[in-house]
């Protein structure tokens, strides 16, 4: 199909079906961990890269290669590499993009993982970071250093839902001569398209509203082809591969994406509305609120204001807890991108492993928490929420 014919909602139903000669309707799961050559030249072709076609499932494989350009596609990206996680894609890109004695400038915001691999693990290697204001471009560039090679933000981040200037920071890093990377779990392509405001790179957690029902998990890496390569030739070699039947949820997750997120979009608004009226409620924290800091610049980066809301709870931690226990029907997990609403204490779940003076310095107190609305009637979301409140 010609994909420039078409709006994103088709391309996310039609885009990297490959039929095979049973020509299925619906997109093939293979299930297997090799494929059979006809030939030792064939086989060898195939292993020097002179003949495209599948080799081993570590890194090639039919389903796997389906779900990669069809979100390439929704991304307007030239290569995507799927992965088994969303941390393993940004350790793929990290290890296929750079070296002992390079620099990173992060985001102090990031997802409390990502904080413990820049700030931790990579460091164990020669890899070195500057965690930064989100929001503060001159502290990016401030930042920057001769030896810096990769920019790394989350916006929306996880879980205040600072935002950045993407094309701001875009800026930046090519006068470093350095990546920027962003990582678009919160938005996906529905709602936000970081290649367009000038990313080099995008990051996803498929696990989260890719799949949409909290089923699998996977990542994915999405950039020009001479970005990606290197990071496909660490997956191909080290093997944080996404399964095919991974692969094959993910593809009719994303045949929904849209209609999900706009879905998410409307009730988080609503939601955080109505948690802004609310007396033991201190602070709300959701991008679509003209109380946003960065309201104008979501306006501008982003075509609604996602599922997320996160919130302070007067009283700290005792009370932000007792909001937790006295729900009935949102889950308390730390997943989110779900059907089903959840709910999760940053302080004392996904950023739990950070040092107290780094959730102090990323805006995560004792008092907060995370919000993923579902699809659920928003009437329901606020009765189980409004039981905590009332204590």
């Amino acid at each position: 199909m010609n994909e420039g014919d078409y709006e994103l909602e088709t391309l996310a139903v039609r885009a990297g079906i490959a039929r095979s000669q049973f020509n299925e309707h619906a997109e093939a799961l293979y299930l297997t961990s090799s494929f059979v050559f006809g030939s030792a030249a064939e086989a060898a072709a195939r292993f020097s890269g002179e003949a495209p076609g599948n080799i081993y499932a570590r890194f090639s494989n039919p389903t796997v290669t389906a779900f990669q350009e069809r979100l390439a596609v929704l991304e307007g990206a030239q290569c995507c590499v799927a992965t088994a996680s969303g941390m393993s894609a940004i350790l793929s890109t990290v290890m296929g993009l750079l070296s002992a004695g390079d620099h990173v400038v992060a985001s102090r915001s990031l997802f409390g993982s990502s904080v413990q691999l820049f700030g931790n693990i990579l460091k164990r290697f020669g890899v070195e970071t500057t965690f930064v204001s989100q929001t503060d471009v001159a502290a990016w560039r401030a930042a920057v250093k001769p030896n810096t090679r990769l920019l790394f933000a989350e916006t929306p981040s996880n879980p205040l839902t600072e935002i950045c200037d993407i094309a701001a920071l875009s800026q930046v890093a090519c006068q470093a001569g350095a990546w920027l990377a962003v990582d678009n779990c919160f938005c996906t392509p529905a709602l936000q398209r970081p290649l367009d405001l000038g990313a080099d790179i995008v990051i996803h957690s498929a696990t989260k509203y890719l799949d949409g029902q909290g089923r699998v998990l996977g990542g994915a890496v999405l950039g020009r082809k001479e970005v990606i390569e290197p990071v496909f030739a660490f997956l191909r070699t080290a093997g944080p591969t996404m399964s095919a039947f991974n692969a094959w949820v993910f593809l009719k997750g994303l045949e929904t994406l849209s209609l999900r997120m706009d879905a998410h979009s409307r009730g988080a608004l609503e939601l955080a509305l109505w948690l802004e009226r609310q007396p033991q409620v201190e602070r709300v924290y959701y991008p679509g609120l003209p109380s946003h800091p960065q309201y104008a610049l979501a306006k501008r980066q982003q075509k609604s204001g996602g599922g997320i809301v996160a919130f302070d709870v007067k009283g700290g931690r005792d009370a932000a807890w007792r909001v937790v226990d006295a729900t009935r029907m949102i889950s308390i997990t730390a997943n989110l991108g779900d059907t089903k609403t959840t709910i999760t204490h940053p302080a004392t779940t996904t950023h739990g492993r950070i040092s107290p003076e780094q959730r102090a310095a990323a805006g995560i107190g004792d008092g907060l928490l995370r919000i993923a609305v579902g699809l659920e009637a928003v009437s329901d979301i606020r009765a189980d929420l409004a039981r905590g409140l009332a204590i």
